[in-house]
């Protein structure tokens, strides 16, 4: 929720300055209410009575604003720009995000594929041919760690998104699920070779240990592989689904930016213009990124 600057100014014992003072601070709670609902990681509207509060406090007229952007006719024109510029940033926020939701929902879609072929591997397929599928696996799966960790990590992009949180869990735990292979007499991909670094997150694969179980047990390594790709391409199309976790990740942040856009304009006219914001790294990639794709 966006958290504003509280007023530092005395109140009044003027009566129309309390109620101005007032008024002020429900417009920065209305507005800060109804942003956090639309950017919520559950696809929930915003309450109707809400919006309509809050258009019932911005419906009094302001005057223009100063050279400085500021609204004077506020009894605290500071908190209150310094709120537009909070809008500002946020709605840049939102739209690095997006794109980098975007990605990840791209990435998700290739990990599906991927491992898909290992899905297709039968008594007619080759040793090497087994390993080759499995290394481009596991080169896919290092490629998304690689692309999307530093994101998920504390202060990255997509740090605390609930969608891409339980993307990244959901893949892992689909590699290290042990019932793969189990009525063969196998424990999953582990006994295949395939592990996941507990520290860096990254997959390997023990191509040594592979060609034993291939020796030893080639009719359960072929199970275990089928039963895996089946279950991982679940997780990963389940995950970009309709009405998923990333689908409505992407329709809350388009929302919300959609919803700053058409009341940019009423917005800078009650709070003042705020600063713009200046987006820096990851986020100014990502926002890049996000007006390509607009264009």
């Amino acid at each position: 929720m966006i958290q504003t600057a509280r007023s530092t100014s005395v109140v009044s014992d003027n009566p129309a300055t309390a109620l101005g003072m007032r008024l002020a601070e429900f417009r920065t709670q209305a507005f800060g209410a109804l942003l956090a609902s639309l950017t919520g990681e559950r696809n929930a509207r915003p309450a109707q009575g809400l919006a309509d509060l809050f258009a019932a406090a911005s419906a009094s007229p302001a005057a223009g604003l100063t050279a400085s952007g500021r609204n004077a006719a506020l009894p605290d024109p500071e908190s209150a720009y310094r709120m537009m510029s909070v809008i500002n940033g946020r709605e840049v926020q939102h739209k690095a995000e997006f794109a980098e939701m975007s990605e990840m929902a791209a990435f998700l879609s290739r990990l599906a594929d991927e491992v898909g072929k290992l899905g297709e591997i039968d008594d007619g397929t080759a040793d090497p041919a087994i390993r080759e599928r499995l290394r481009a696996f596991v080169d896919t799966y290092n490629g998304w760690i690689d692309r999307f960790d530093e994101a998920l990590a504390s202060g990255g992009l997509l740090a605390g998104t609930q969608a891409a949180s339980v993307s990244q869990w959901e893949l892992e735990q689909s590699i290290e699920n042990r019932f793969n292979g189990a009525a063969s007499g196998l424990r999953g991909m582990l006994d295949l070779g395939l592990t996941i670094d507990p520290h860096s997150n990254l997959a390997s694969l023990d191509e040594t240990r592979l060609d034993a179980v291939l020796a030893e047990n080639r009719q359960g390594a072929l199970t275990a592989l089928r039963e895996f790709s089946a279950n991982f391409a679940r997780s990963a199309e389940l995950l970009v689904s309709e009405g998923n976790f990333v689908p409505n990740r992407l329709d809350n942040l388009a929302r919300a930016i959609r919803y700053i856009e058409s009341h940019r304009s009423s917005l800078q006219a009650e709070f003042g213009s705020g600063d713009p914001a200046r987006p820096a790294g990851a986020v100014a990639q990502a926002l890049a990124a996000y007006e390509a794709m607009q264009s």
